[in-house]
């Protein structure tokens, strides 16, 4: 204990506990904090908000419903309110890798919006954080569905629209290149002609496959089991509370959630997480593979491919002085890394679930959330500061299309396969170009060379 800070005595079914003076937490969050000193790491601020939602809605609705007097609702709401907007946020203290379900997480907004309305209320009477402002609720179907919630959020404020952006900057490049030809690889060796152009119109398009798939995992995230109460059974529960308190989540979002198809497969599993999850190590596995072609393609200057000119950004060497790197490139892909180790974390949580709920749910909603923050900062960062000021080194691509020895595929119509490999083998063994050796044969016709001419093989 602090002896600098001023504390308070709260009693809860354990007994008493002290609790620091300066915050609206109670005795169940501060149980929390001394038992899960883990990782220092709380559940982000879209969760947070996701809570402040569904309280909200829930005070609205048990205010109609005759389970809340107005007094009481009104002031559980106003707090409520203010936690959406992230007023106290700071009071939000509980470790991610906490107790199962996250009991603690959905007890420390209790308690914090229970202080805060008897606040607003004036004293006039208590308001508690179990038998009002969790009334209708159980963290098992409160927990999951706040997860849902934010995570269409931040997916729709931000990952889409970073995915967009990145897209249509790859479009820009693809056109902006469309001109430039350049050698083809294959095995990273080379291969016929192609235009640097369709290099990145491929990225483009791989990004807009990954977009669309990710949009289309949303629609399962708006499922959220609310009024499922602790195992489905909406035990206790007025039969209009479930409809109600969805359709005003859905008045306090702008997004269109609903009931779960069957509410037990909801809260038995975190389903569309998981299915979600998946979603975004595909998006970490094709930026991995977009971010090393364009380390490739960028290489050098001197001893690389040097076909690509990225921006400078930072120096790149403590000790050689004038060397710079690939960084953003470099931290899409240390980005990439994690979230594909993320997945590992959500699918193996995943397993954990057992009968009725899935404990390990706040460890799931902290990757989960955090995967989705770390790819839009990235990504947006990857599409400013890389991407846009890519340039093409026009005279280095020609150079490594004319010495390319795959601009042989084009003998192969008018010699044969057999007697165009020959000759692309002399060319390698003698370090000459194609066109020296049909021309020291007596080969290098008008129709040899139109044959051998990249501009006719894009």
């Amino acid at each position: 204990m602090d002896s600098n800070k001023q504390y308070r005595m709260e009693n809860d079914a354990l007994g008493s506990i002290m609790v620091p003076s300066s915050v609206y937490y109670g005795p169940q969050t501060q149980r929390a904090v001394e038992n899960f000193k883990i990782s220092g790491i709380h559940l982000p601020r879209s969760f947070i908000k996701a809570q402040g939602i569904i309280k909200a809605s829930a005070a609205v609705v048990n205010v109609e419903l005759g389970a809340l007097s107005p007094e009481i609702g009104n002031a559980i709401i106003k707090a409520s309110e203010e936690v959406i907007e992230g007023k106290w946020d700071e009071h939000f203290v509980v470790d991610v890798y906490q107790a199962g379900a996250g009991t603690s997480q959905n007890m420390n907004a209790n308690e914090v919006i229970a202080n805060r309305a008897s606040e607003i209320i004036s004293g006039s009477q208590r308001i508690h954080p179990n038998d009002h402002v969790n009334v209708s609720q159980s963290t098992n179907d409160t927990f999951p569905s706040a997860l849902n919630i934010s995570a269409s959020e931040t997916i729709i404020q931000g990952l889409l629209p970073a995915l967009s952006q990145l897209q249509k900057e790859f479009l820009k490049k693809a056109d902006q290149f469309m001109p430039v030809l350049k050698s083809g690889r294959t095995h990273l060796h080379d291969g016929v002609p192609i235009r640097l152009g369709q290099e990145f119109s491929g990225f483009a398009e791989t990004i807009q496959a990954a977009y669309r798939q990710i949009e289309e995992r949303l629609n399962g995230l708006y499922e959220i089991g609310l009024g499922g109460n602790a195992v489905g059974t909406k035990v206790s529960l007025h039969p209009a509370y479930t409809p109600k308190v969805i359709q005003e989540v859905c008045k306090r979002t702008s997004l269109p959630f609903r009931e779960p198809v069957n509410i037990f497969s909801f809260m038995q599993n975190m389903n569309e997480p998981i299915r979600c999850m998946l979603s975004l190590k595909e998006l970490a596995i094709h930026l991995i593979k977009i971010t090393s072609d364009l380390r490739l393609l960028s290489s050098g200057p001197r001893t690389g491919l040097d076909e690509i000119t990225l921006p400078s950004v930072q120096p790149g060497s403590t000790i050689m002085p004038g060397k710079v790197n690939p960084a953003i490139l470099e931290m899409m892909h240390m980005v990439c890394c994690q979230v594909i180790g993320y997945e590992t974390a959500i699918a193996t949580a995943g397993m954990a679930g057992q009968l009725e709920i899935n404990v390990m749910m706040p460890v799931i909603a902290h990757t989960f959330l955090h995967a989705i923050d770390l790819l839009t900062n990235a990504i947006q960062t990857l599409t400013t500061k890389c991407i846009t000021g890519i340039q093409a080194n026009n005279e280095v691509c020609k150079k490594w299309m004319e010495e390319s020895l795959s601009l042989v595929t084009g003998l192969s119509s008018k010699m044969g396969y057999d007697m165009a490999s020959q000759i692309g083998m002399q060319a390698d063994d003698e370090n000459k170009t194609l066109k020296q050796i049909l021309q020291e044969k007596g080969m290098l016709t008008e129709e040899i060379i139109k044959a051998i001419d990249p501009n006719g093989m894009v």
